[in-house]
């Protein structure tokens, strides 16, 4: 999978409100066992599809597609930085 260049890549779907995103969240130690993604999709109205992961104990990642309104998925990216993981954009299929 490639990287895109920004978290601003969004593809836009009937209407132009709704968007779509890939993003890798690289999880800590310290945030491995928290509901990120859960509280994600229920806290701003986000449809997450887990793509790939590769998950351990202690650490681990997961490439995520996110559906919503664009303004949410921002929002919800910046809720998931401030949490301590790690988001990294990358290309969909």
């Amino acid at each position: 999978m490639g990287r895109s260049q920004g978290l601003s890549n969004i593809y836009v779907a009937q209407g132009g409100e709704m968007a779509k995103r890939w993003v890798m969240l690289t999880f800590s130690p310290e945030t491995i066992t928290e509901p990120i993604i859960y509280n994600l999709g229920q806290q701003f109205n986000i449809v997450t599809n887990i793509r790939q992961a590769d998950l351990a104990e202690d650490r681990g990642w997961i490439i995520l597609e996110l559906d919503g309104k664009d303004q949410d998925i921002e929002a919800g990216i910046a809720w998931v930085i401030s949490k301590g993981v790690r988001v990294d954009p990358v290309s969909g299929d």
